[in-house]
């Protein structure tokens, strides 16, 4: 589980930083790299403080309660359930483990509004959307038995609609609050470092399979189940993005072979703990064709400029991996059983189409408020002459390249 624990950070820093790094022009790499880097710091920080208390703890089926407010009563005698009877972690380590989470999610959703937005706000929207929209949604779905989702025997086995809908919702609703960026639409904006969005993808993927394997909370056949998934998912979803641009552009692309891996990585995160080998593949498959589509055809149907995708791939391949789920957890298509309450693929939609709808309306009205207040109290962009120069100078006083 430490080692689980270190494969996250491994996939956030440096591996969400680089591949968003590279995405973005090289006068603002530095902005995006710092803006990973502190949101990561700041929530794994308030994590300890309060969020696990509030995840992790007591309360009713929405929220906890403040019980274990700076770790209260936390200490190296203290254990944390598994989902095997009898068997306990140390307490510290799931702290430690869940710690990471926290803080990746909060991390996806500065792609969204990349390139034009002031450090001050992001890091204050973090805060805001951490408390009010993480922190209750991670409760539902992971504080069994008593949080609402679990409850009703909804399926996220390692995040879903915890990190990935409920990130890729807020990066939307950031992306509209922003605005979108000057010469959106009318120049070029093209990645300037495709290689760092390689290996930054690269390291996404090794590090996954801590976040999928190590949600098993024990070394068991179910961490090797959710290993083998996490692989043969992302594996289909890179070969089936790349297929789709050949056939549609005539070329398959670097960037889209890199953008297949994170879509296979996030719609099979829900499902690695109950769908068997092949049903991996299938998920990985057709989440890596159509968020092909999230990240041209509803990226210009929305006309929000998500400026790396965190909806087209994050929030749509975590809507396709939620409600798969269903489908190829089925025994009869090699999948090992339903959420409690549930005896078909029919009542497991129906309760996984509750989890994708609640995280999005609970996701968007948190966000919408919280960058309202932002916008209000520190405002939201940098002056159009700071974007046009570049955040890594006009923000951060130094620059990546030297001319």
């Amino acid at each position: 589980m430490l080692t689980s624990t270190l494969l996250v950070l491994l996939m956030t820093v440096p591996g969400l930083a680089l591949f968003y790094g590279g995405l973005v022009r090289s006068k603002n790499v530095l902005s995006v790299l710092m803006q990973v880097l502190a949101v990561f710091s700041l929530l794994v920080l308030l994590w300890v403080v309060y969020g696990y208390s509030l995840a992790f703890n007591g309360g009713n089926a929405f929220i906890g309660n403040l019980d274990k407010l700076f770790l209260k009563g936390v200490n190296k005698e203290s254990l944390a359930a598994t989902f095997s009877a009898g068997v306990s972690l140390p307490e510290y380590v799931f702290i430690a483990f869940q710690s990471t989470f926290a803080g990746i999610t909060g991390a996806l959703i500065v792609g969204a509004f990349a390139e034009r937005i002031k450090f001050s706000a992001v890091l204050l929207f973090s805060v805001l959307w951490f408390t009010f929209a993480y922190l209750p949604i991670a409760h539902m779905v992971w504080y069994g038995p008593d949080g609402f989702l679990f409850a009703k025997g909804a399926i996220d086995f390692a995040g879903g609609t915890v990190v990935h809908i409920n990130a890729g919702v807020a990066g939307l609703v950031g992306a509209y609050f922003v605005g979108k960026r000057v010469g959106y639409g009318r120049e070029a904006i093209k990645p300037h470092n495709v290689t760092f969005t390689m290996i930054g993808a690269s390291l996404l993927w090794v590090g996954w399979f801590g976040f999928n394997a190590g949600s098993n909370l024990e070394a068991t056949a179910g961490a090797a189940l959710a290993f083998l998934n996490t692989l043969l998912a992302t594996a289909a979803a890179a070969l089936a993005w790349s297929l789709v641009e050949k056939v549609i552009k005539g070329k398959p692309s670097m960037l889209g072979g890199a953008s297949g891996v994170v879509a296979g990585l996030v719609a099979i995160t829900p499902a690695c703990g109950t769908v068997g080998p092949f049903g991996a593949i299938a998920i990985g498959a057709i989440a890596g064709a159509v968020c092909v589509w999230g990240v041209h055809g509803l990226k210009r149907l929305l006309r929000a400029d998500d400026a790396l995708d965190v909806f087209g791939v994050h929030g749509l391949g975590g809507i396709i991996g939620a409600l798969l789920t269903a489908v190829f957890s089925a025994p009869a298509l090699g999948g090992f059983g339903f959420g409690a309450g549930n005896d078909s693929i029919a009542s497991q939609l129906g309760v996984q189409a509750l989890g994708v709808g609640i995280t999005i309306v609970w996701s968007g009205v948190v966000s919408v408020v919280a960058f309202a207040i932002v916008k209000l109290v520190i405002g939201l962009r940098v002056p159009e002459e700071a974007e046009r120069e570049g955040l890594d100078i006009t923000t951060h006083g130094e620059s990546a390249y030297e001319s």
